[in-house]
């Protein structure tokens, strides 16, 4: 080991005239201590002005612990280079970084100190350890080289970037340029080389500390996103929370990916999950997922990089105005700046997600996410922040909507996604009205199909079940649906529509009564308020009817064999009989998401779309985030997760797989590949057009998923769907079961 540093204490006499300014080093380690010499530039220690206020002798403090810097005032004391340290909240740390006789003569190499990155380096013999960073822009020592002028005993290590040069042993700059990097002490031992780097014993709280602690306390348990140049402050903070045991952080491989997955955790929970991405195009590729979020009111918390605020305007790398490119889609979207409120901006960002149900999006310069917090400073919380929002509707409304109800002899209830977390009261009211039950296909699995007043999907993705119910029906009660034309609620029937959205209600046409409420309070206020006999037909024995037909039609279709791949009507049979009912299944878009909507029987199964953005892809990144809302939401714990997907979803976030693998997801994935966007396919064939670049050239799915590391399996034949399905749904961890179908029996 290396002789202890002494700090020299004896006061240093200096005669100076009246306005002479001199520089006290507080870096304690200039060679002209104690004055500056620029020994220490580079470090992240500032010199300290001193300006005389009379021609008279100043006697400095060597110390550096003097109660009147930089004056002696006889407080100070002998101290070894470790216990000044220690004062400092520093502690000095040798690790080993090489091998013995590592790196060669002449040679430099990176290693890893700490969290120190070093260039280490051997010129006549001797071991230099240097910063890794040219002090000009930053580049990387290590990738540059010792050159030495043929017949000059002078040899510099030349930065790769823009060739600026420092002595391998030294790190000072050639000639009269006072510059150069900081050393660290280094020594070849028996076992190896090892260098000394100081590191704190001591963390200083910053904002982003202060607002990544704020997050968690408002319920943020999860947060996906990739770590990058501009947002590493804030990654840190995020890793302390980690480490802390109070939130989970799980890296992706595409910034869309850590959207998409902050959105499934988000419709399966109703509570807020986060994404990170550094500036540029790290951000904007969040944005898909994001807009998938926003319109399917799930609460989303966006945190972006953003590069320094000083070179904001002209053009710097990766430069976007991010307020402006995410103004669209964030309901709160605001910039945390120097003098920024930095807890309150972070209470509004989640508060705004949560009780909007949207996306907030808070964006960090680079050099404001490591700004030390305040002194005092306290995180933020949503105590005495939220209210309850559960409110029955105006009495007028309960009367109009109650003598409704009392008049109808054939009523049907719809429900939609605004009604998740309210089915028992709406179940309740059904069974008093002997109404059936029909569902939006993004409500799908709301009411179990095998409920004898359930009807199943209505529309496009639905069956004749539902669609007959709606006509035959007198009156329909529609509880949090948004009247999407791919659902088709017919505006020619009578409609009470229920919801807490005062936007949503009417919102495409006029209903014959809108009511503003909360839908659990009103539909339980309705069915106490109903009489035990309403005198409306009962049509449960109808509806039974319409099953037994419909059931008929899938056996059917199920003998349906082109020699091409299997049917869509028997993978979702198999599917039905043997995924158990607690499961999440995120599906995707295509026509693999309409058969599944068609011929799933739900049982109780929680399922997760892209509802009304429709976007490709987002099946298996939802999974993932319904995984993570798995492992602590009291209502899904532990629950298995299996997703839906065809070939052309699956493809596009297909790397997301490793970081299912990476995690230990418990996710079974049920791939459709017909090589072929065959939903696009038909739209070509529906509108008259040529079917044109749709088809798609195709990885066996099933090994690359033995590749990553999971478990893989193709079908190729029906007889093998089952046993493949129960060896998936078994396997611990993630699992991928490609299905060979065919693109026309859908």
């Amino acid at each position: 080991m290396s002789e202890p540093y002494i700090a020299d204490t004896k006061p240093k006499p200096v005669e100076l005239k009246a306005g002479e300014t001199v520089w006290w080093c507080t870096c304690g380690r200039s060679k002209s201590q104690p004055f500056c010499d620029g020994s220490h530039k580079g470090s992240e220690f500032t010199p300290l002005k001193f300006t005389a206020e009379k021609d008279e002798k100043y006697f400095f403090c060597q110390c550096k612990r003097s109660g009147n810097p930089p004056l002696c005032d006889g407080s100070h004391k002998a101290i070894t280079r470790e216990e000044l340290d220690a004062q400092d909240g520093l502690a000095t740390v040798w690790y080993k970084v090489a091998e013995p006789g590592e790196p060669r003569e002449g040679e430099v190499r990176s290693v890893q100190a700490g969290t120190r990155t070093i260039a280490l380096t051997r010129h006549q013999g001797r071991l230099g350890a240097l910063d890794n960073a040219c002090p000009h822009q930053g580049g990387p020592l290590s990738e540059g080289s010792i050159e030495c002028n043929k017949g000059d005993d002078d040899c510099w290590l030349r930065c790769p970037w823009h060739g600026w040069d420092f002595h391998p042993l030294t790190g000072l700059s050639p000639g009269a340029h006072d510059d150069g990097v900081p050393t660290y002490p280094v020594e070849e031992r028996d076992d190896g080389v090892y260098v000394a780097v100081q590191e704190s014993t001591v963390h200083t709280l910053t904002v982003s500390d202060l607002m990544a602690r704020t997050m968690v306390n408002w319920g943020v348990t999860h947060v996906f996103g990739m770590v990058g140049h501009s947002n590493l402050g804030l990654a840190d903070a995020l890793r302390l929370q980690e480490e802390g045991g109070h939130l989970q952080y799980i890296g992706i491989r595409h910034e869309g990916a850590a959207a998409f997955a902050a959105s499934g955790f988000a419709k399966l929970t109703g509570k807020p999950a986060a994404c990170l991405s550094i500036a540029g195009p790290g951000a904007t590729n969040l944005l898909t997922g994001l807009w998938d979020a926003k319109v399917d009111r799930a609460p989303v918390l966006a945190l972006t990089g953003q590069v320094d605020s000083q070179v904001l305007g002209p053009g710097a790398f990766q430069e976007i105005d991010l307020a402006s490119a995410f103004a669209p889609v964030a309901r709160f979207s605001q910039t945390v700046l120097r003098d920024s409120r930095h807890v309150e901006l972070m209470n509004l960002a989640c508060k705004n997600a949560i009780v909007e149900r949207d996306v907030a999006h808070l964006i960090f310069p680079d050099e404001v996410q490591t700004l030390p917090a305040a002194e005092g400073a306290q995180a933020g919380s949503p105590d005495g922040r939220l209210g309850d929002r559960a409110m029955l509707p105006a009495t007028d409304s309960l009367g109009a909507a109650l003598q409704m109800l009392k008049d109808a002899k054939r009523p049907v209830i719809i429900v939609g996604y605004g009604a998740l977390g309210r089915m028992q009261p709406v179940s309740e009211l059904a069974d008093k009205l002997k109404a059936p039950v029909l569902t939006t296909f993004k409500a799908k699995g709301q009411i179990a199909d095998d409920h004898p007043l359930a009807a199943g999907v209505l529309g496009r993705s639905g069956t004749p079940v539902a669609s007959w119910c709606m006509n035959e029906s007198d009156l329909l009660i529609v509880f949090g649906a948004s009247f999407s034309n791919h659902t088709g609620i017919t505006a020619k029937k009578p409609i009470i529509q229920v919801d807490f959205d005062p936007m949503t209600l009417g919102k495409f046409h006029p209903v014959a009564l809108p009511v503003l409420g909360e839908i659990g309070l009103t539909a339980e206020w309705l069915w106490r308020a109903l009489p035990e006999d309403t005198g409306s037909v009962d049509q449960a024995p109808e509806l039974a009817e319409r099953w037994r037909i419909w059931r008929e039609e899938k056996a059917s279709r199920r003998e349906r064999d082109r020699g091409k791949g299997l049917n869509s009507a028997n993978l979702f049979d198999v599917l039905s009989q043997l995924v158990p009912s607690d499961v999440v299944m995120p599906v995707d878009v295509g026509n693999n998401t309409y058969s599944f909507g068609r011929y799933f029987e739900c049982r109780g199964q929680r399922i997760l779309m892209s509802g009304y953005l429709g976007s490709i892809g987002f099946a298996f990144p939802a999974a993932m985030g319904a995984w993570a809302a798995t492992q602590v939401d009291p209502d899904y714990r532990s629950r298995q997760v299996v997703s839906v997907s065809g070939d052309g979803g699956f493809g596009q976030y297909m790397a997301e797989f490793t970081t299912a693998v990476h995690y230990g997801m418990n996710i079974t994935h049920v791939l459709l590949n017909n090589s072929e966007l065959g939903k696009i396919s038909k739209e070509q064939r529906a509108g008259h057009w040529p079917v044109w670049q749709t088809s798609l050239r195709n990885p066996d799915f099933a090994a690359y998923a033995k590749s990553c590391g999971g478990l893989g399996i193709r079908v190729q034949a029906l007889d093998e769907l089952a046993e493949a399905l129960k060896r998936a749904l078994a396997y611990e961890g993630p699992a991928l079961v490609e299905i060979m179908a065919d693109s026309e029996l859908i």
